[in-house]
């Protein structure tokens, strides 16, 4: 077994003021099940953990879901994303994993390219820590997490996911290009503003 990946969607989308993030439609898909099926092409398995109420995010995903795809509710999921990756850190043991990828699910820029990137990084470093980063260099996700933090990863409390682990950790930087690894969009301020952008390089790009 090598590199597993956690896309962790149990969040509650609290700053989207009643509509859900995931559930969001980019050319028609909804931005959890498109951001899923990116991952999916690295062919590895892929554990999804979501909240106890989540008929519509499941609904959303079985377009893309098959044998790769694990899906896993979290009681406690209002603790925050440490949740998920206590769960994600304790599956990928499981699995004998070497390292866990976990991709956050809004960053809609972020593609299949991007993850083989990563995937390819670990292969070169399989005992680093490897964050995507801007072209500039401006650290973001998604973050490769080695086997030997593992055991770390599933005592994580609170809702800064790995951070405080991470702080004395040497990483390993893996730019993507432009700032697909830090556009997230959690609020519809930020979907309103995505969208515009997406439609203006559109109109650029068009002889």
């Amino acid at each position: 077994m090598s590199l597993v990946c956690l896309v962790p969607a149990a969040g509650a989308s609290t700053r989207m003021r009643g509509r859900d993030k995931l559930l969001e439609k980019i050319d028609g898909v909804p931005l959890l099940a498109r951001q899923t099926s990116a991952v999916m092409t690295l062919g590895v398995p892929v554990l999804i953990t979501l909240p106890a109420q989540s008929e519509d995010r499941v609904n959303a995903l079985q377009p893309v879901r098959d044998d790769q795809v694990t899906l896993m509710n979290i009681a406690d999921a209002d603790e925050g994303l440490s949740a998920s990756i206590r769960m994600g850190a304790n599956w990928a043991m499981a699995q004998g994993a070497t390292a866990l990828m976990v991709a956050l699910p809004d960053l809609p820029d972020v593609c299949a390219e991007d993850f083989a990137t990563l995937h390819d990084t670990h292969r070169a470093h399989p005992d680093a820590v490897i964050r995507a980063t801007t072209a500039e260099g401006q650290t973001g996700h998604p973050t490769v997490l080695p086997a030997r933090l593992f055991g770390a990863l599933a005592r994580l409390t609170g809702d800064q996911g790995a951070k405080a682990l991470l702080r004395n950790e040497p990483i390993t930087p893996c730019p993507l290009p432009g700032k697909r690894a830090v556009t997230d969009l959690d609020t519809p301020e930020a979907w309103e503003a995505w969208r515009a952008l997406r439609v203006a390089k559109s109109k650029q790009s068009q002889p």
